[in-house]
């Protein structure tokens, strides 16, 4: 069961998922409010197919999550106070979430290019078109980590591959999951932009800058490392994740 957390879209979030059952069963999760007196539940739901996740307005302050199994075996999750700022409730470091990891492997990223830097030239040109609105706002560049770039690929093509569009992958990652995975380390603060269907690193940077919580992100002067993945399905879509860091 994961925290709650504040996603891109200004939401609280918090999912829950049965591990080694294969029997659809009743699954209940209630995000509460952590106040004076009886706590009170903001938003509950249930699931037969194991996996359900919970999204309501933010309102600032604390939450934590539970959850019910069918036979009433309940795990609840740590009390996170939230701020309505994309990525808030990200812990520092990364949440270690329980279970068994899972046995598929996200795709490989492609190798960096000839010039010597990170990633393809679509990638290249997303971080330059960011460097360049952070430029208009005082911001300093962000440099293209190869760690990030990996975690940032490989969301992209997993998400490609699986046919969804969610900062949770499907085998229940958050986005530090993923960054952690792909070995970076240190760090004190994240944040993650995704996207689909634009079909160039202008298109969505433009659909980026159009939303202000991803923009909140690629204006965060806080930052100062930056992981750009593209991916395409069977269709020819494209999947796009940003990846940011401060070290």
């Amino acid at each position: 069961m994961a925290k709650p957390r504040v996603s891109d879209a200004l939401k609280i979030q918090s999912w829950a998922v049965r591990r080694g059952c294969f029997d659809d069963a009743l699954l209940r999760i209630r995000i509460k409010r952590a106040v004076p007196g009886t706590d009170p539940v903001v938003k509950s739901g249930a699931t037969r197919d194991g996996r359900i996740t919970l999204a309501l307005p933010c309102k600032a302050g604390t939450y934590y999550a539970v959850a019910t199994d069918y036979r009433g075996h309940t795990a609840k999750s740590k009390a996170v106070k939230l701020t309505c700022t994309p990525g808030s409730g990200i812990p520092t470091p990364a949440p270690t979430k329980p279970g068994t990891p899972p046995t598929s492997k996200p795709s490989t990223p492609p190798p960096a290019n000839g010039s010597g830097t990170v990633g393809t030239a679509e990638e290249n040109e997303v971080v330059r078109l960011v460097n360049a609105e952070r430029a208009k706002g005082g911001c300093k560049p962000l440099k293209h980590d190869a760690q990030l770039h990996a975690a940032a690929y490989g969301h992209s093509a997993d998400m490609a591959a699986k046919n969804y569009f969610d900062h949770t992958s499907k085998d229940g990652r958050s986005f530090m999951d993923r960054i952690r995975a792909a070995g970076f380390t240190g760090g004190n603060a994240w944040a993650e932009n995704i996207a689909m269907g634009q079909r160039t690193p202008a298109e969505v940077m433009k659909s980026w800058m159009n939303s202000s919580g991803h923009r909140a992100n690629i204006m965060n002067c806080r930052y100062t490392l930056i992981g750009v993945g593209a991916a395409k399905n069977s269709k020819g879509q494209i999947y796009w994740t940003q990846d940011f860091a401060a070290r």
